[in-house]
């Protein structure tokens, strides 16, 4: 018998990700009620590739919930590079969740964190019984690798992905999983919006990972790096510690989902209504499993 197997979705990335793949075009797939519905046609496209390449035994569907996160009141300036959603998108966002839920897939989120917190909080639990694999779009993620937790990386186009177990990570990086908090920390993430220590790229942070294994190692052995490296990380200690909370994926929040809940198994009555409810076409054949 196979071994069970858990997705994790990350919802708010592969809407995005969906939204924007038509919108830059300025195809928002209006329905008859004039909603736009682009992001939710390309979310379950995207959705039931994923799930027919993989072949999990249960999905569970991760979300952010709001802009305000704990992260936030750490440092302000935190995603505040983003600007705001374009107006198409905006009713898509409770939509997809709507149609998320009609395919008996758990919708899973809390306010003050991300979606990031709640996979790596279900991945961490879940991984001590099955296999877990996690649907992003998010290198940030790569730092939950472990024994039986894989990450897949969508790339452009539907069935395109770059999948990540520890073994790669540590062949590819010469740093193991959870060093990319510390990375991170050092080389600061311009997406997210927070700078780690200016003047240190990803390359220089990766020697002193590989040599010290650790901001502690680091600053431990000081006097073994150069000049201008010492000067970098002194004036910016502060800032670098910040971001080191900043990278960190939260994995101990007081979240659960019943393993029940989360089988994957679609009732294709359902999904039939809520797909003709909002007019969405030729979704339901995609589905091999």
């Amino acid at each position: 018998m196979n071994k069970e197997k858990v997705l994790l979705v990350d919802g708010m990335a592969l809407l995005f990700r969906a939204f924007y793949a038509t919108a830059m075009s300025g195809y928002f797939m209006v329905n008859s009620k004039g909603i736009p519905t682009n992001a939710i046609h390309g979310f379950v496209k995207h959705l039931f590739t994923a799930v027919n390449e993989h072949k999990p035994t249960h999905v569970i569907c991760c979300w952010d919930m709001g802009s305000k996160t704990y992260r936030t009141e750490l440092y302000p300036a935190y995603k505040a590079n983003r600007g705001e959603p374009l107006v198409e998108l905006i009713p898509q966002f409770d939509l997809v969740k709507e149609v998320v839920e009609e395919l008996d897939i758990p919708n899973i989120g809390l306010e003050g964190f991300e979606a990031d917190d709640c996979i790596g909080t279900l991945a961490k639990q879940l991984s001590q019984q099955m296999d877990v694999a996690i649907l992003t779009g998010d290198q940030d993620i790569l730092q939950l690798l472990d024994s039986n937790i894989t990450v897949i990386l969508f790339k452009k186009g539907y069935g395109n992905y770059d999948v990540f177990t520890k073994e790669r990570f540590h062949e590819e990086k010469g740093i193991h999983a959870a060093q990319m908090i510390d990375l991170k920390a050092l080389m600061g993430d311009s997406s997210d919006n927070y700078p780690g220590v200016k003047g240190i790229g990803e390359k220089t942070a990766l020697k002193l990972l590989q040599s010290h294994g650790s901001i502690e190692g680091i600053l431990e052995n000081m006097e073994s790096l150069t000049k201008g490296q010492r000067k970098k990380i002194e004036e910016e200690l502060e800032m670098l510690h910040l971001c080191r909370k900043l990278a960190t994926i939260h994995c101990e929040m007081e979240i659960e989902c019943s393993l029940d809940e989360a089988t994957f198994h679609i009732n294709q009555e359902k999904m039939k209504k809520k797909f003709a409810e909002l007019e969405l076409k030729n979704l339901e054949q995609l589905l091999k499993h």
